[in-house]
């Protein structure tokens, strides 16, 4: 029952605050990493949801949590944006720092839990603050931090990929750690995107949830994320980067994002249709 999730899910909610309270100011990082990895290993399986990981061949990996954690050494992370569930997907493999618009600060009780564990918050339309936490990333990054940030700046609808802005990718550059691309997606049953995924427009963070949870067992989610081949940022752009980054993200969801592209210009040529037959 849909109840009995929801009830589960703020039980863990609330032990991950508790964790994140009373034990965070006690341990090391690494410590602190293996907890955000299990803490959101279960929340990923509360939420019904499975985890598949590709290589940059886009073969499923045997042994997941290595791909994932392939390159441990310093790198710029950078994935495409769908949902809320992102963070916790790619934190339950290999646990980042995540850059995220300080809206998500405000979020109920997932906000707080963020905040805690490293997450840096960036305000829209203030480059101070892009400069400010670019100096703080470059710091992270070199005092051993796995940085993470999603280049498109919001969430978009599976089968999208937005421009990626650049500004960030600067960090990997001065850091001089390569950037490591991931595509995501996240499927049904049949290999075809899960709508329930999608975290766009005026949804709620709540009606999101609520949708994620609906999926379990009726139709259940897939999250699946390929590891794709790092890039250089020696001698290169920030603009470069960001362009190579959403070339190889984009290439590793080609038949999505064209099969997206073909169903919406047959919408946009039935609505011509339809208004001319109108006429």
């Amino acid at each position: 029952m849909i109840i009995f999730t929801v009830v589960r899910m703020f039980a863990h909610l609330f032990a991950g605050m508790a964790t994140c309270a009373f034990l965070f100011p006690f341990l090391d990082r690494p410590a602190r990493q293996a907890r955000i990895r299990r803490w959101s290993a279960r929340l990923v399986h509360i939420c019904g949801l499975k985890i598949a990981i590709r290589d940059p061949n886009g073969y499923l990996a045997a042994a997941p949590l290595a791909l994932a954690s392939a390159g441990r050494g310093q790198a710029l992370m950078v994935a495409n944006h769908i949902s809320w569930l992102d963070i916790f997907v790619i934190n339950s493999l290999e646990p980042c720092r995540f850059v995220a618009k300080s809206d998500i600060r405000g979020w109920p009780l997932v906000g707080w839990l963020c905040a805690k564990t490293g997450t840096i918050f960036i305000s829209r339309g203030r480059p101070r603050d892009v400069r400010a936490i670019y100096q703080g990333l470059v710091a992270s990054i070199k005092a051993g931090d796995r940085i993470a940030f999603f280049p498109e700046g919001t969430t978009a609808e599976q089968g999208t990929l937005l421009p990626f802005h650049p500004n960030l990718f600067e960090a990997a550059i001065d850091a001089g750690v390569p950037v490591q691309p991931y595509a995501l997606r996240y499927l049904d049953d049949a290999g075809a995107l899960h709508p329930a995924a999608n975290f766009i427009g005026e949804t709620t963070i709540v009606e999101s949830i609520l949708a994620i949870l609906k999926a379990r067992g009726s139709r259940a989610i897939t999250a699946e994320l390929t590891v794709l081949a790092p890039l250089s940022s020696a001698g290169a752009h920030r603009r470069d980067l960001a362009l190579a980054a959403r070339a190889a993200i984009e290439q590793s969801l080609g038949n999505e994002l064209a099969a997206a592209r073909a169903g919406a210009a047959a919408l946009d040529a039935g609505e011509v249709l339809s208004a001319g037959g109108a006429k």
